[in-house]
């Protein structure tokens, strides 16, 4: 997958993350993403055919202390996308990053969006 490159902007805040062809389909992959504190890294989750196609949220499990979200189990709870922790099995919302086990927990989410081929993230 492609880092994010810095020099192609659309604004001062979105950056080019990678493309379409890096994403698989109801799955998710990892990324990495530069913010103003630093590095982070991202899980970015391609649902087609959804209304919303394209999500990204924190890629670390704060249960599991891993960074193994992208590689967790996406599916749908209560007709929204979710994405269920690989380890612990805790299940996020794609949408805000709100653990439905424990609501005291909430991933980090970044706005995305597909610009022709290429998938841009706010940061």
């Amino acid at each position: 997958m492609s880092s994010a490159i810095a020099a192609k902007t659309m604004t001062q805040t979105w950056q080019i993350l990678c493309t379409r062809a890096d994403l698989v389909p109801y799955s998710g992959v990892a990324a990495w993403v530069e913010t103003p504190e630093g590095p982070a890294q991202v899980a970015l989750f391609y649902l087609p055919g959804h209304a919303q196609e394209l999500y990204a949220i924190d890629h670390h499990d704060p249960f599991s202390n891993a960074n193994v979200i992208a590689r967790g189990i996406v599916g749908d709870l209560k007709g929204q996308p979710v994405v269920a922790s690989p380890i612990y099995k805790q299940h996020f919302r794609l949408e805000d990053g709100q653990c439905l086990e424990d609501e005291s927990i909430t991933l980090r989410t970044w706005k995305v969006s597909f610009k022709g081929d290429e998938v841009w993230i706010e940061a």
